[in-house]
């Protein structure tokens, strides 16, 4: 009988894609809305055979099945209806977009649970637990190990997600193919205004079936940016194969390296996509213009035509039509309650240009709003001037949009702005903004922060990523959540930020090139400066010493940098407001800081956060810290932090209440000084994969709350003092596949109300001691596991199993930010 119900959905779809094909044709009037649903089925119909053919158990209701079929066959009527329509009135356009709409929505949904459903497919052909430690070992994290999986590993040179909604490049996208498919042309330069979507062509281009056919898993996405570094661009293509990282010495062992990838890499088709790409960077396509290969293949997009690598690729603006899709999708006025007068519409898409950026923030930001808004917006645009020498309309349409956003939610802009205070074209993690937000605007909750930036994106201010994540998960883990900004938004932030003089701004940005300091910053005085936040940003070429600078009012400091050694700037011993302190080593290898004794100045200093840095010796470098509540520690080499100290740690850090150590491989058993802050209530030690034991001495942090040990694949049990933590509520020790029993005397933590085992595989019992713990309210484990909780739940009354099904996919280990 099932079989049967699927092989009428498989008719009804086919019916749907027939009608679909023809309308598609030859209809203009939503031609796009067309397309995007027959590129849809183009995605469904081979899994929707398969399924058919294999009678594979699909795993949503009959009751679904049967709406899926109801909603096609009404595509279909509908489908006819829209081929022989009249010339329609505005209102019956946006009628008809709008169930076209709901159309697409509904097979998107279909195509992610057949795709959900075949990924578990893959799944089962893993027999045992055993294949994945297997492959969680090939997997070394420690900063450019050997590699030996043979497997693409995703989050370095990996191909970004596309926008939800994309118009108008399907043209674009043929034309492409075309030309870089030709023998001719070895290298393309993709060319356009920013925010014309070039990303994103080059993004569905690396996507497209065919060019995928052609080289395979040999692509490689690269993001050049306005300051390139090429020890940084060879690292990350290394780093992709799973090859050695070679240590660059200087840029010409580097350029050396990367001939030599090209030429090995090379043997097979070969594509490699150059992204943002700037006037500077000519040198590094004369570089590749010259080690022409019959099978290597180069895309660039860039603001620049760069003529002398031959014809480039002028993408165009969108077209009215298309503009109007992506508008109508963006301010939601596909719904008639939204509705709002065409030529209104087309009146504010006038202002946009055809920028699909400007396009969806400007959407976003009128969604919902009264029709007086939207004629005052109009107002304010016609009377806008450059507020940047290029990419000026782009730019008055975008600050209108935030201007709007202060309105209604200062804190919001507020919030948007700090985004600009890290390197172009970087992920931002999410819980770097925690510590940020928490102490600039008094956000107790990180929640609330993480609100703030489903906000932006909301608006298409920014995009939030989860790398990995059970989206009905919400237990404040926030280390797997990144934030990127486009390139005219970063620069937009940055003007907005520097209106004012030097001395008044609220933040002050330096992003500096070698040795190259500002000149009024070398030419001052000794003047203060009353930025509230600081953020200096140097390349892989500086090494001076610091000018002085005063920021009496600084609460924030973000310091990012690419150089091997780098020294603390010594003014910042004398900002007495300091709260906040943010030290990133962008590359693959962790760097050298100097200076650390200065941090003992700081009396206010309450949160810190080190990005792959090597920790220096608590012995040699004492620092007391008695502010501090909050150290995070990631991909940082903290090994030699730790040895032979006769330094006691809680003397150091009397009220640190919370401790973050994520990625730190070189981890491989907790130092028991670690377990005198006795003051710790959060204590999260994720992804640290030769973490393979826990201190006896754990059972003395009696105020621990909240213990995650998730993704520590090496650990394999716990000492007996764990059940001392009579106050912990939390314990996360999913994907901990080492584990192979629960503490005998686990009950004795008489306070624990969750606890997550996911992917805790090897788990054979559980120690009867589980029976008192009687506020355990939700026990978060995959189907194997909730086998050996069975037993237990007829007195455990109030405990909830939640089983969770998890796709067996690793590539989450590595997608942080480089």
């Amino acid at each position: 009988m099932v079989l049967v119900k699927r092989e009428a959905l498989e008719a009804s779809f086919l019916a749907l894609y027939d009608a679909i094909k023809e309308v598609n044709d030859h209809h203009l009037l939503f031609k796009t809305l067309l397309g995007d649903i027959r590129s849809t089925l183009d995605c469904i119909e081979p899994l929707i055979k398969e399924t058919v053919e294999d009678a594979k158990e699909l795993d949503f209701p009959e009751d679904e099945l049967h709406n899926f079929r109801v909603q096609m066959e009404e595509g279909i009527e509908l489908i006819r209806k829209c081929s022989k329509v009249a010339p329609l009135s505005t209102d019956e356009k946006y009628i008809y977009r709008n169930k076209l709409g709901q159309l697409g929505k509904s097979l998107q949904r279909l195509l992610d649970i057949l795709k959900a459903h075949s990924i578990r497919d893959v799944k089962k052909t893993l027999v045992t637990v055993k294949n994945i430690e297997t492959l969680v070992q090939q997997i070394d994290v420690n900063f450019g190990a050997q590699i030996n999986s043979s497997k693409r590993i995703e989050g370095w040179c990996a191909i970004p997600e596309p926008p939800p909604l994309v118009v108008g490049l399907e043209g674009p996208l043929k034309e492409l193919k075309m030309k870089l498919f030709s023998d001719e042309i070895s290298m393309l330069v993709l060319t356009a205004p920013g925010g014309c979507g070039k990303t994103t062509l080059a993004t569905k281009f690396c996507q497209d079936e065919e060019v995928r056919d052609k080289f395979k898993n040999n692509i490689f996405f690269v993001t050049v940016s306005k300051k390139p570094n090429l020890n940084l661009i060879v690292e990350e293509l290394y780093q992709s194969k799973g090859s050695q990282v070679p240590d660059f010495q200087n840029e010409v062992i580097a350029v050396d390296c990367l001939h030599e990838f090209l030429n090995q890499t090379g043997k097979n088709p070969l594509l490699l996509v150059l992204d943002d790409v700037w006037s500077e960077s000519e040198s590094l396509l004369e570089m590749f213009d010259e080690w022409k290969m019959p099978n290597c293949k180069i895309l660039v997009t860039s603001r620049f035509a760069f003529p002398r690598f031959g014809s480039p690729y002028n993408l165009k603006s969108l077209s009215d039509e298309e503009a109007m899709a992506l508008f109508i999708h963006s301010a939601y006025l596909g719904d008639i309650s939204s509705h709002v007068p065409e030529d209104l519409a087309r009146q504010v898409l006038k202002h946009c240009k055809g920028f699909p950026l400007a396009i969806t923030v400007v959407g976003r930001s009128l969604c919902g709003q009264p029709i007086e808004i939207w004629q005052k917006r109009l107002i304010e645009w016609s009377k806008g001037s450059s507020i940047l020498n290029s990419d000026h309309d782009l730019l008055v349409c975008l600050q209108s949009s935030l201007d709007a956003l202060e309105k209604e939610s200062i804190t919001i802009k507020e919030c948007f702005l700090d985004l600009s205070s890290f390197l172009e074209d970087q992920r931002i993690p999410a819980t770097t903004l925690i510590d940020i937000w928490g102490e600039s605007y008094k956000i107790d909750e990180d929640w609330l922060c993480i609100a703030n930036l489903c906000e932006l994106t909301n608006r298409n201010l920014a995009n939030l990523i989860v790398t990995r994540k059970d989206p009905r998960e919400v237990d404040g883990y926030y280390t797997e959540h990144f934030v990127t900004l486009h390139d005219i938004l970063r620069e937009l932030a940055i003007y907005l930020s520097s209106v004012e003089s030097i001395e008044q701004r609220k933040r002050l940005i330096i992003d500096m090139s070698g040795d190259h300091f500002p000149e009024w910053w070398t030419e001052q005085k000794c003047q203060p400066i009353n930025a509230h936040l600081l953020s200096i940003s140097t390349d892989g070429n500086f090494s001076s010493k610091w000018p002085n600078m005063q920021l009496p009012q600084a609460e924030v400091v973000i310091l990012n940098f690419q150089s091997k050694k780098y020294a603390l700037p010594t003014f910042l011993e004398k900002m007495d407001k300091l709260k906040v302190l943010i030290v990133t080593k962008y590359g693959l290898l962790p760097g050298e800081l100097d200076n650390f004794p200065l941090l003992g100045s700081l009396l206010h200093l309450k949160r810190i956060r080190f990005e792959r840095i090597s920790i220096p010796s608590i012995s040699k470098s004492p620092v007391q810290l008695e502010s501090l509540e909050k150290i995070s520690l990631f991909m940082c080499k903290i090994g030699q932090a730790f040895s032979n100290c006769a330094v006691k740690l809680v003397d150091l850090l009397p009220n640190v209440v919370e401790m973050n150590i994520d990625y730190c491989n070189d981890l491989v058993e907790l130092p028991a000084m670690l377990c005198d802050l006795i003051s710790l209530k959060k204590l999260s030690i994720t992804n640290s994969h030769k973490l393979s034991a826990l201190p006896e001495e754990i059972g003395k942090l009696v105020n621990l709350e909240m213990l995650r040990l998730r993704s520590c694949t090496d650990l394999s049990e716990f000492p007996d003092s764990i059940q001392s933590l009579i106050n912990l509520t939390y314990l996360d020790i999913s994907d901990c596949f080492s584990i192979k029993e629960l503490p005998e005397h686990i009950g004795g933590m008489r306070s624990l109300e969750v606890l997550n085992m996911r992917q805790c595989s090897r788990l054979q019992e559980l120690p009867t001691s589980v029976l008192n713990l009687e506020q355990l309210k939700e026990v978060i484990c995959d189907e194997e596991t909730r086998v050996l909780w069975e037993p237990f739940l007829s007195v455990l009354k109030y405990t909830h199993v939640r089983v969770v099904k998890d796709d067996i996919n690793l590539n989450w280990l590595h997608k942080f930010p480089t």
